[in-house]
This record gives structure tokens, C-alpha cells and sequence, in this order.
């Protein structure tokens, strides 16, 4: 039966190829991200997967940024009535700035990955939170990583930020076990998104050296993981799900051929 699935940041990464591969299984899909072009490029890609009259009511799409505590709110609240009852949550929008000792970090730089990785996350969650218990079901997801199970040198707040989204995924499966509300993480590794661009501020060149020497993990690796845990019966719940690359021990040990 086809769900609603409301995934943050989903104009690139690992958001935009659960987005696509939920929606090619017929599922209502309501996308989110801070990047209108990208956005509305995505709902009519999206849309275009299912060319009949019912298409633009198989996607749905909502500009705010997760930092934006009142965009979050407003955005929720005024999802159409069809729309209205989400049945997964994905928390995926997230990212990592700057590579740097503690001692010489940026304050831009935490302050934006705090903001995004556990308050973002935060605010969504409070959103939908309310319908599912009302409904008492639903599932969601949060995208940690690696980073949340251990520290690597120079990854001071952003490994911060992740170890949060590790608790609080532990927090709400014990707050909403009443409710019979499921509640997932999956932790990735080394995945090629434009995650590393990002943290190196646009510098590709920097970005690509990460991973050289190595077939690391891909969007789709981890959509399909994604979709993986909605699959299950309603008795069974993944907690928690760690994915590297094969070549990857952790974080700091990594196998260049």
C-alpha cells in the first residue's frame, strides 16, 4: 500500500535518490530542500515517473530551510489535507564545514552544522511527531554516520553534531514506544555525495582526494537501505544501521588499492 514519505534535503545526495526511489515505487513522496531550482526540477522529474492525470498528486514539494524553526512549522501545518498524514519521516538533510583542529574551527562553520544536523532535524521532527502519535503509527528515519559511533581527528563538532543525532534517535524510539512509532537510524561511511565539496567549501579538487583509491558508498547504496527498513513487518524494527564501503574499517581505516 502506498505511503506519504517526507524527506529533508532532498535536492541532492542521499535525499534525492530515496526521494527517487520511493516515488518509483508509487509511493506520495513530499520532498524538501532550501534550493528552489533544484526542488522544482526534482517534482517534475518525480512526476514524470508516473505520466498519468494523477501524477502532481503522487509529489509533493516544500521550500524552507530545516534551520528555520518557523518556515518548519508554517511549511507542516499548512500541507494540504491529502497530504496532511505522513507516514515516514526521513531526517536526511544534514552536512559537514570545515576540516580544522578545534583550536583554529570556523564559528560559522559549527553554528551551521549544529543548526542543520540536530536542531534541523529537531524542529522537523516536532512537526510530524503530533499526527503519528494521533494515529499512533509511523516511522522515522534519521541519516547519521559513522562520525556518531566515533571521533576522527580535525572532526571535533561535526562528529558532535552526528553523536547527537545518534542519541536522539535512541531518545525517541524510548519517548515513542507507546505509540508504536518506529524509529530508525542509518549510520553511513565514506558515500560520494557533494558532501566533501561542501565541507571544503567548493573546493572539488580537495573533495574528489577523499576518495581516491577506493569505491565508496553511493546515494542509492543508502536509499535503498532506506526503503529497506520500511519494508519490514510492523513487529520489526531496525534501530540502528551501520553501512561502509568494503574498504572502509572506520574511520580512520581505510584500504586505498
Amino acid at each position: 500500500m502506498p505511503k506519504a514519505i517526507l524527506i529533508t534535503g532532498a535536492t541532492s545526495g542521499f535525499g534525492e535518490a530515496t526521494a527517487r526511489r520511493f516515488a518509483a515505487e508509487g509511493h506520495r513522496v513530499i520532498i524538501t530542500g532550501r534550493r528552489k531550482e533544484r526542488l522544482e526540477a526534482l517534482r517534475q522529474e518525480l512526476e514524470g515517473l508516473h505520466g498519468t492525470l494523477d501524477a502532481h498528486d503522487r509529489v509533493h514539494a516544500l521550500h524552507f530551510d530545516v534551520r528555520d524553526h518557523d518556515a518548519v512549522v508554517h511549511a507542516i501545518a499548512a500541507l494540504p489535507q491529502a497530504w496532511s498524514t505522513i507516514d515516514v519521516l526521513v531526517n536526511n538533510a544534514g552536512l559537514a564545514a570545515g576540516l580544522d583542529p578545534i583550536q583554529d574551527g570556523n564559528l560559522e562553520d559549527w553554528e551551521r552544522m549544529l543548526d542543520t544536523n540536530v536542531k534541523g532535524l529537531l524542529y522537523v521532527t516536532r512537526a510530524v511527531i503530533p499526527g503519528m502519535i494521533a494515529r499512533k503509527a509511523g516511522h522515522i528515519i534519521n541519516i547519521g554516520s559513522t562520525a556518531g559511533k566515533e571521533v576522527y581527528p580535525k572532526g571535533n563538532v561535526y562528529c558532535a553534531s552526528k553523536h547527537a543525532v545518534d542519541a536522539l534517535t535512541k531518545a525517541f524510539r524510548q519517548d515513542l514506544l507507546p505509540y508504536g512509532i518506529k524509529v530508525s537510524q542509518i549510520a553511513p561511511g565514506m558515500a560520494e555525495t557533494e558532501f566533501s565539496v561542501v565541507r571544503f567549501h567548493g573546493d572539488e579538487t580537495r573533495a574528489k582526494q577523499v576518495y581516491q583509491g577506493l569505491q565508496p558508498l553511493r546515494p542509492e547504496d543508502i536509499a535503498e537501505l532506506v526503503h529497506y527498513v520500511t519494508t519490514l513487518p510492523a513487529h520489526v524494527c531496525v534501530n540502528d544501521l551501520v553501512v561502509t564501503p568494503t574498504a572502509q574499517a572506520n574511520s580512520t581505516t581505510v584500504f586505498r588499492g
